[in-house]
């Protein structure tokens, strides 16, 4: 069955970096654009990237993180990631990996707070 499990998140203070990654398995992962979202409390879930099959067209990036946040994958190790620079407050979230695989796949989260 389709997993998407997500890591890496965790406490970093302002301006500080992480990195997340989203492990997928149970589909063939490269032919299949991936996104990060993320949810706040009391917020909507937003779109945070998108990558293509093989990553060579144009990534999008929501507005609030463009400049900051690389979105990669590693087609051979069935892994996207999140590469988060210069980390704000506002950033503090839940962070998904979400497939658009029967009828839409999500992983469990990987929660970012940043706060000093």
């Amino acid at each position: 069955q389709v997993q998407l499990v997500e890591s890496g998140g965790g406490l970093v203070q302002p301006g500080g970096s992480l990195r997340l990654s989203c492990a997928a398995s149970g589909f063939t992962f490269s032919n299949y654009y991936m996104y990060w979202y993320r949810q706040a409390p009391g917020k909507e879930r937003e779109m945070v990237a998108r990558i293509s099959t093989t990553g060579t067209i144009t990534n999008y990036y929501g507005d609030s993180v463009k400049g900051r946040f690389t979105i990669s994958r590693d087609n051979a190790k069935n892994t996207v990631y999140l590469q988060m620079n210069s980390l704000k407050p506002e950033d503090t979230a839940m962070y998904f990996c979400y497939a658009p695989i029967m009828g839409g796949s999500w992983g469990q989260g990987t929660q970012v707070i940043v706060s000093s």
